[in-house]
C-alpha cells in the first residue's frame, strides 16, 4: 500500500525539518486526522492536537497512541500562552481571520519556540498563471506516482487571502519570519520568537 499523498502530506516535512532538537511541547492547530501530529510525537515528547472536526478527532483518536486530542476553536480555546515549543499548522489558517490566527499562535508559543505555518492562499490572475500552471502539471506528476489521499476535514475554497496579501501580514506580525511560495498551491511561513 502506497504512503498516503496530497498536497498538505507533501510539505510535511518542512515542519519537521523546523523542530528545534530540545523541543519538549508542539501544537498541532487544525490537526484533522492526525497525521502530522503523529509525527511531531516522533521527536516531541508532549504532543497536542486541536482541531473542531468531530469526525476528524475521532479517526486520530482511533490510533491509541499518547497524543492528546482536543476539539475546539484554537483562537478560543483556554490553551496556555508561550506554552509550545514548536507551533504547526497546515491548511487551517484560511478558515479563521488570518491577523487574529496569527497573532494567537505568536502568543502561544514560547520564546525561542518555533512556528511552522502551511498555507492555502488565493493566486492574483493573470500574474500568476504561469505558477499555477506549472503547479498543475507538478500535482499532475505527483498524482500519477503517488495516487492521492482526499482527507476527510472540511473544505474552505476559495481561500479569502492572497499570496501577496499573506506574505506582508506575515512580515508585520512575524518580523523576520521566512516566508516561501511553493509550487504546489501552498505558502510556508517559518518563525522564531525571539528570546
Amino acid at each position: 500500500m502506497r504512503r498516503r499523498w496530497n498536497h498538505n502530506i507533501h510539505y510535511h516535512p518542512r515542519v519537521l525539518e523546523a523542530v528545534p532538537p530540545d523541543a519538549e511541547r508542539a501544537l498541532d492547530i487544525g490537526c484533522g486526522e492526525g497525521m502530522l501530529t503523529r509525527e511531531l510525537r516522533t521527536v516531541v515528547p508532549d504532543v497536542t492536537g486541536i482541531d473542531l472536526d468531530e469526525p476528524s478527532l475521532s479517526e486520530a483518536r482511533g490510533y491509541g497512541d499518547d497524543i492528546a486530542y482536543v476539539r475546539g476553536d484554537f483562537l478560543e480555546h483556554p490553551l496556555e500562552p508561550e506554552s509550545y515549543d514548536v507551533i504547526a499548522s497546515i491548511a487551517t489558517l484560511h478558515h479563521v481571520d488570518a491577523r487574529t490566527g496569527l497573532l494567537r499562535m505568536r502568543d502561544l508559543l514560547r520564546p525561542g519556540g518555533v512556528l511552522v505555518v502551511i498555507g492555502v492562499a488565493r493566486a492574483v490572475l493573470p500574474r500568476d498563471l504561469p505558477r499555477e500552471l506549472a503547479g498543475v502539471a507538478a500535482n499532475w506528476i505527483h498524482r500519477a506516482h503517488k495516487g492521492y489521499w482526499q482527507h476527510p476535514s472540511p473544505v474552505l475554497w476559495p481561500p479569502p487571502v492572497t499570496y501577496p496579501e499573506m506574505q506582508s501580514l506575515a512580515t508585520e506580525v512575524l518580523p523576520h519570519s521566512t516566508y516561501r511560495r511553493h509550487l504546489l498551491f501552498r505558502y510556508s511561513i517559518r518563525w522564531q520568537k525571539p528570546k
